[in-house]
């Protein structure tokens, strides 16, 4: 574990500074043009169909394909579109065009590089390290997002495109080499044989097999949209409240201290309990965070239940995934983690409708609440769900 860690958490490191403070900046500067707030949320929602409707395959490539060279190639992409964005700008050939388009590419690579990132790890480690490279993952994932996010604070108003763009191609650039380096085991080689159509098809046979541990999943996996949808509930709240965005900035902190938190603690809390306890213990935690959260006013309440919000957010994630190593044949995992996803992005997208419905209605207010009294039905749901899961899904690969 020693010799291969180092440089793949280097990896992750250089991509997640390069695609987060690139995918923070591709929207700032886009909206630094007046009357372009259409054309962000177009582009958002033109990123979000494409990942939703790239998934199957993408999922299925994962099973097809060496894992590592999915992570390598992802990051040869993006340095390639930074680099020729700053080009391209350099030479005065800039637009919105180039900039939403090269959002496109970032978001689309960067949900496949998550996906794969799952798949390889499960494949190049073995059971007893999951644990452990958990916790360093989560460590890396949360330092970059909150170095990101403190550097896009910092350079925002003084960067031009140029500048983003260059950084962020020499950190996908270090990315490549860092993954380049890293020790691989491929585990996973007779899978590529079978047709694509055909694996593509079995996404829906898994499921069939064992539907209550695929509920289990998708319930547990509404925390993920809940966050996506607080990111956008939260800032119309703060600002109908006359919270200054300087709270704002403090919420999103929050969220990242209280992950970071978790990360350092994960392979004691998982010694702790099963994965399945720690999941729903969670969930129920969330919702009631999140109903609490809609009956305050006072930004210091709201930020210190925020800690735990973003704690137990991460708690829920790692637990899953964590499960999914021990509980998905690794032949399998790029198609489970795909239909996953479809779920979890069908969510999303439903949550941004309610959010443009209680805008409408003035009662931005009540969508903490009713996002929590979902998350504590699904929480009580995967109380009968697991009933109905056999004890081998605690063992390795008997799930699926």
């Amino acid at each position: 574990m020693k010799s291969k860690t180092p440089p793949y958490l280097a990896g992750r490191f250089f991509d997640g500074i390069s695609s987060g403070l690139f995918m923070l900046a591709l929207p700032w500067l886009m909206l630094s043009q007046p009357g372009q707030g259409e054309f962000v949320a177009l582009t958002a929602l033109a990123c979000t169909l494409t990942t939703f409707f790239s998934t199957p395959y993408f999922s299925a490539l994962i099973d097809r394909h060496s894992r590592k060279n999915i992570l390598v190639w992802m990051q040869v992409i993006q340095f390639m579109t930074a680099f020729l964005v700053a080009f391209i700008y350099a030479i005065g050939w800039g637009s919105l065009w180039v900039l939403g388009a090269a959002q496109l590419v970032f978001w689309v690579s960067s949900n496949l590089a998550w996906h794969t990132n799952n798949a390889f790890t499960q494949e190049n480690y073995d059971q007893t390290e999951y644990a452990k490279i958990s916790s360093y993952q989560e460590v890396v994932m949360q330092s970059t997002t909150l170095g990101a996010g403190a550097l896009g604070v910092i350079l925002l108003e003084q960067w031009s495109i140029i500048e983003f763009g260059l950084f962020a191609g020499v950190a996908s650039l270090l990315a490549t080499f860092s993954y380049l380096l890293t020790p691989y085991q491929r585990r996973i080689k007779s899978s590529v044989r079978a047709p694509f159509k055909q694996q593509l098809i079995e996404i829906k046979t898994l499921v069939v097999q064992s539907p209550s541990f695929f509920a289990f999943l998708m319930a547990s996996c509404l925390s993920y949209p809940v966050l996506t949808f607080l990111s956008r509930l939260v800032p119309i709240w703060f600002s109908e409240i006359d919270i200054t965005g300087d709270w704002l900035a403090l919420y999103n902190i929050a969220l990242g201290i209280g992950a970071l938190v978790i990360g350092l603690l994960i392979p004691k809390i998982l010694k702790m309990a099963s994965h399945q306890a720690i999941m729903q213990l969670s969930m129920l935690i969330i919702g009631l965070t999140l109903v609490a959260i809609g009956q305050l006013s006072d930004p210091v309440y709201i930020i210190a239940l925020t800690l735990a919000l973003g704690a137990f957010n991460a708690l829920n994630r790692i637990a899953r995934t964590n499960w999914m190593h021990h509980s998905v044949d690794m032949a399998h995992r790029g198609r489970v983690d795909g239909g996953l996803t479809l779920f979890a992005t069908m969510t999303q997208s439903l949550s941004y409708v309610l959010i443009a419905f209680l805008a409408s209605t003035d009662a931005i207010v009540y969508g903490f609440v009713i996002v929590g009294i979902i998350v504590l039905a699904a929480a009580l749901w995967m109380t009968q769900l697991v009933k109905q899961i056999s004890p081998e899904c605690t063992l390795s690969n008997q799930c699926i």
